[in-house]
């Protein structure tokens, strides 16, 4: 099966190298201590200790999984890939909605999204409209709350 392409900014680089060594060193150890612990409690059958234990590892397994293969498909979006003049992935936007309201988005890949924080992804709904549009252009994005008229104001790396 082929695996799509990561985008990542740099930090989001390194964030997922940190998560990967942290889970393999840190977190397999504390899971397996559990684990470890659980049997010492006698009959495995009815032991919810020891059922967690086995549920968590088996989460961060798949996580660990899911982040390699993040990273062996990353590709990293160089500043200097992305530009001032067409909304790009690693840009960040300022916007003005219909009622006269600024919002400020950096446009990341799926991984890094974070919409606390001003960080959306480009396979969002916003994103994709924002994608290939330059400064003055007007985007309308359909959400699930109605459809959202969106002028790009600025775009900076």
């Amino acid at each position: 099966m082929d695996e799509k392409e990561t985008l990542l900014t740099p930090d989001g680089l390194r964030k997922l190298e940190e998560e990967l060594e942290f889970l393999k060193t840190v977190k397999r150890k504390e899971v397996a201590e559990r684990i470890k612990q659980a049997k010492e409690f006698g009959d495995l059958a009815e032991n919810s200790e020891y059922e967690d234990a086995k549920n968590e590892q088996a989460f961060m397994e798949g996580r660990i999984l899911t982040v390699e293969g993040m990273l062996r498909n990353a590709k990293v979006i160089d500043n200097h890939d992305v530009r001032s003049d067409v909304v790009t992935v690693g840009a960040t936007v300022r916007l003005e909605d219909e009622a006269g309201e600024e919002l400020n988005y950096t446009i990341v890949g799926s991984p890094e999204a974070d919409p606390r924080h001003d960080r959306i992804s480009n396979e969002s709904p916003v994103g994709r409209a924002l994608l290939g549009k330059r400064k003055g252009q007007t985007v309308t994005v359909k959400a699930p709350g109605g459809t959202i008229k969106y002028t790009i104001k600025a775009i900076k790396r």
